[in-house]
């Protein structure tokens, strides 16, 4: 598995697949330009089948706060420490800012208590009519 923190190689056709079980899933190039836009993003290369497997951004002020709105890895090959090695980068990447901070279902907190992060209250707000991005 090839780890990269650019889009060097890679076309919006590499990135299908993502989304899983969402309604309103963001298309290949929406998905692209979220990477492209993001603060920082890794991404898990499948040099073999070249194929994006897996990423996680970053957006940030870039000197004291950051927040993860994305990790995602294919079903396939999820169960294989990918998403785990995806986190360590990022949260190496962000190591030098007072906070990150992200938001996860109940059942996906455990995970990340590996990282030293911990539950936290918050509050949220989701336009589903913009689920796929702006058209």
């Amino acid at each position: 598995m090839k780890y990269q923190m650019n889009l060097k190689g890679v076309t919006p056709d590499m990135l299908l697949g993502f989304f899983v079980d969402w309604p309103n899933p963001p298309n290949v190039n929406t998905h692209y330009s979220l990477l492209k836009n993001s603060t920082k993003f890794i991404l898990a290369f499948d040099e073999e089948k070249q194929r994006v497997v897996g990423f996680i951004t970053a957006i940030s002020d870039g000197l004291l706060s950051a927040y993860i709105p994305f990790l995602e890895v294919l079903p396939e090959y999820q169960k294989n420490g990918i998403g785990s090695e995806l986190v360590r980068r990022m949260l190496e990447e962000l190591d030098d800012l007072y906070m990150v901070d992200l938001m996860c279902d109940e059942n996906l907190q455990t995970f990340y208590t590996r990282f030293n992060m911990f539950k936290s209250e918050g509050m949220i707000k989701r336009n589903y009519h913009q689920q796929a991005g702006k058209t």
